[in-house]
């Protein structure tokens, strides 16, 4: 399958965050280009606003009529969060070139130097850091990101001359196997998708056999705390990095102040000038985030100058530690932590920022499978607020789970103050109570709160 032959391009799921990415590349390479989503949003409109024809209803009726199944110039592409899909099911059914988005991923970075971030934490931070020292420095890139980039606002970014691509790689559903990459970034390797794997050891192997898809003599990053997780393949070149310990690429002179984070970037066995970050986005877990970028880059012969300028002009990423209100009566704070490790590092940031002040967490889980998984270290992290205040479970792709509930969580933690309530009723809730933190954190739909609660917060 050679991915630049197809001219029309449908993609079930368009407004996806990784779906998106792939139809304003696309569209970059003047394909016409269609989709589905079941909702809109603001990365459809910015879509729509381009010409892309979307639409909102699973009906074989609404699929394009420029889309035969007698032509070979058009493919259909679909996210794995897709499931009883009536479109989807019609294109399966009828003889067109069907694939998976992670398939379509690794088709495009055939043609590509590929640096691919995976991980069960950090690699949306990791990869947006990693592309903004790149575009900063001159070398440029092209990127597919997990997440919305605030100096660019957006999750794509395209260089027709650069021969470099940067790819947040995802373990759900294995999707970053169809990855063979000249770079491969781990991060961390924290159980997660266990309904997926089925168990640890699964999850650990699949990382395995992604690490050994590595190209013949490329390169192996991998956060020092997990280098004895697996077996190094020996055709790669592995590195280590670490924000607490002498690594291949290491921090030191640490200095975290109110919202920021100063630190020296080091590498085993040289000395370094204009070494110096001061990074807007604070906490321990993005400065070793910061520190995977840098080994990247430092690997590819670029500039400390340039990486130090790059990361002390990086605003961050919406929905990871975005500080929408902070004055010294009242304090917002939005986060996508959805794994119990996330909150834990998520919440330890804001109390050092904002010592002896009372933090309220407002959190949605996300998924039955993992919230029935990690049961009792959700409860654990989510005991270190205040306060706490729970929405139900957001089931994206799942069906409800028999005796798995937020109230089943609710019951777990031990926070003084706690109460469950529906998502509809929690700006009117929050008017009537106290805040001086609040941290709202979960992958789900719990960012359609953000602005109501951000204009609350504000008033």
């Amino acid at each position: 399958m050679n991915i630049k032959t197809y001219k029309n391009i449908y993609l079930v799921g368009i407004g996806g965050i990784g779906m998106s990415a792939l139809a304003n590349y696309f569209y970059s390479q003047n394909k016409n280009v269609y989709g589905y989503d079941r909702v809109k949003s603001t990365l459809t409109e910015n879509l729509e606003k381009k010409g892309v024809e979307i639409s909102y209803e699973d009906n074989i009726n609404s699929i394009p009529l420029v889309f035969n199944s007698s032509s070979k110039d058009q493919l259909v592409i679909y996210s794995s969060a897709i499931s009883n899909n009536n479109i989807l099911s019609y294109f399966s059914e009828n003889s067109y070139d069907v694939c998976k988005r992670s398939k379509a991923l690794g088709l495009i970075s055939e043609h590509y130097y590929t640096i691919a971030v995976a991980g069960t934490h950090g690699k949306t931070t990791t990869s947006i850091m990693l592309s903004h020292i790149l575009k900063q420095s001159n070398v440029n890139c092209t990127a597919f990101l997990g997440g919305i980039s605030k100096n660019y606002d957006t999750n794509f970014l395209l260089s027709d001359e650069s021969k470099y691509m940067v790819v947040e790689a995802d373990e759900f559903d294995r999707s970053f196997l169809s990855l063979n990459p000249d770079i491969a970034i781990i991060t961390s390797l924290d159980s997660d998708h266990l309904d997926i794997y089925g168990s640890y050891k699964e999850f650990i192997d699949t990382f395995q056999k992604f690490a050994s898809q590595v190209k013949k003599n490329g390169y192996l990053i991998l956060e020092e705390s997990i280098v004895n997780k697996f077996e190094t393949p020996k055709h790669v070149n592995l590195f280590t990095y670490s924000h607490s310990s002498i690594s291949d690429f290491y921090a030191s002179s640490l200095n975290f102040q109110s919202d920021k984070i100063n630190f020296l970037y080091n590498e085993k066995g040289k000395k370094y000038n204009n070494n110096n970050v001061e990074l807007s986005m604070p906490g321990n877990h993005n400065v070793s985030n910061a520190l995977a970028a840098i080994s990247a880059c430092s690997l590819l012969d670029i500039s400390n100058k340039f990486i130090s300028q790059a990361l002390n002009s990086f605003e961050g990423i919406k929905r990871r530690f975005d500080l929408h209100v902070n004055s010294s009566e009242k304090v917002y704070i939005d986060d996508y932590a959805h794994h119990p490790t996330e909150i834990i590092e998520t919440i330890k940031t804001v109390k050092k920022m904002f010592v002896g002040r009372h933090l309220t967490v407002l959190f949605q889980p996300h998924l039955f499978s993992r919230t029935d998984d990690f049961k009792h270290e959700f409860a654990q992290s989510l005991s270190l607020a205040d306060s706490l205040i729970l929405l139900d479970i957001y089931p994206a792709r799942e069906k409800p789970i028999q005796g798995v509930d937020s109230k089943m969580l609710l019951d777990l933690c031990v926070n003084n103050s706690k109460k469950l309530i529906s998502k509809n009723l929690v700006v009117k809730n929050l008017e009537n109570q106290k805040i001086d933190i609040l941290l709202t954190i979960g992958a789900g739909d719990i960012a359609d709160l953000v602005v109501p609660i951000r204009k609350m917060i504000s008033s």
